[in-house]
Parts: structure tokens; sequence; C-alpha cells
């Protein structure tokens, strides 16, 4: 098991990184004179931002608190991707998890969630979690089977994400709708789908107080970290960003 903070600890990379900041924002220009390092950058411009993540300028970039509507369109640009894929990660009580899909027009169908169920896996492997469970979620419990036609379908794409995950060599099981069990066995939970994956993120964050470090985007050849705007504290964030980039250096 590994906690955010053994994560986040130690030596930080050569890297350099740029976060977002909103007109009038304080907690990103807070967060960044605190860590006093060099390498990271505050942008007001979202498509400057987009552009030096693009052009090399930057090795990662972090959202900060700046608009989502504004900026994401330009990242999806500067990673030459029509859809991002997010994973969100977490620290429940001691145990560090990774959470997709995240945003709500994400993880729709079967291939999608295998998708970030593998990319999840892999950068967990990389990040030096030594365990990649993987937790694939539904809108019931098995034996609710026939209750709701909606229900039924996220019960039986559940099962072949894990059918299709297993048959790769993962280890992979059908969770149901059991999220109280979920983040104490699992190291990868794959929502039923985008809505499902906002809902549990934003109940467990803004009312549960679980830490959410930032939400990598997986598929990409670039590090850009999505954060939440309404976040106090970016530091965790930038040292994340800092961190996957350190990685692939």
């Amino acid at each position: 098991m590994v906690t955010s903070d053994e994560f986040l600890g130690g030596r930080l990379p050569d890297v350099k990184v740029g976060i977002g900041c909103a007109p009038e924002s304080k907690f990103v220009e807070t967060s960044v004179r605190v860590m006093d390092n060099p390498n990271v950058v505050i942008y007001s411009d979202p498509q400057k931002l987009a552009d030096d993540l693009s052009n090399g300028v930057i090795d990662a970039a972090v959202r900060g608190d700046m608009s989502s509507s504004k900026l994401l369109p330009l990242i999806k640009n500067a990673l030459g991707v029509d859809d991002l894929q997010r994973a969100v990660l977490m620290d429940y009580r001691g145990r560090v998890f990774l959470m997709a899909p995240v945003g709500i027009d994400e993880g729709w169908t079967v291939e999608d969630k295998v998708q970030m169920a593998e990319k999840g896996a892999a950068l967990m492997k990389d990040m030096g979690l030594p365990s990649q469970r993987i937790a694939v979620m539904s809108g019931g419990r098995s034996d609710d089977i026939g209750r709701n036609d909606i229900v039924d379908k996220t019960i039986t794409d559940a099962l072949e994400v894990v059918r299709q995950l297993n048959r790769k060599g993962y280890d992979a099981y059908h969770a149901q709708i059991l999220i109280e069990d979920v983040v104490e066995d699992a190291d990868i939970v794959i929502a039923p789908d985008g809505i499902a994956g906002n809902l549990i993120f934003r109940v467990m964050h803004f009312i549960g107080n679980v830490t959410a470090l930032g939400a990598p985007v997986l598929n990409g050849d670039k590090v850009f970290v999505d954060t939440s705007r309404v976040k106090t504290d970016f530091t965790d964030s930038i040292i994340l960003a800092m961190k996957l980039a350190g990685m692939r250096h």
C-alpha cells in the first residue's frame, strides 16, 4: 500500500510545469508561492498554456482553476485527441486508488472502459504502486438483473469489461454497486459511466473530504492533470504533474 504522502514525497524531478489561473484567483498563486519552485509557471491565457504544452516549452500542464470550457478543447488539440480520458487519483484513509471515468461525457461504452482500465493499470505501475486490482462497477447487485433495463445494461456491460480484462491477464472483478467495499479493496475503480464517476468523485471529495490529487489524462503523449476549479490548494496536483512528467524523461 502506498499513501499519497509517500508518492508525493521525495525529490522533485527537474521538469517545467504550467498551471492555469483564473482572473482574480488567489489559490493558484498562493499554491505556487508556497512551493517556491522556479520550474512552476502560472498561465492566465488558456491558449498559451495549451500551445506551450504542445510545443514542449513546458513538460506538463495543470488546469488549476482555469475554465474547463475554455481550456479543455485546447488541450484536446494539443494532445491530438478527439476525447479526453481522465482518471482521478484519490487517497482514502491512506489508500491511493485511481478512478475513471470522471468526465460526464466519458466511459459510455465497454471499449472505453476497457481502455481506461488498461491505461490506468499502466499508470499505476509506472507510479510504482505494486498492485493494480481493477474493480468494475455497475448500477446494481448481480441479483438485481430484471428490475430495470438500464440497470441490467450496466451489469452486463461490467461483466463484459471484466471478461475482456481477465482474458488479457488483468486482475479485474465485478464490484457491483458496492462502492463502500471498492474503496477498501481496489487499486483502480471503473465507474458505470462518466456521470456516475463524477458523482462518486464529488461526494467523496467535496462532502467526504477525501483527498483528490488530480485527474491525469490517460490518452495522450503529454502530461495534463485536470483539477476542480473550486480546489483551494493545488500543490499536490502540481507535484503529481511533475512526478508524471519526470517518469517520461
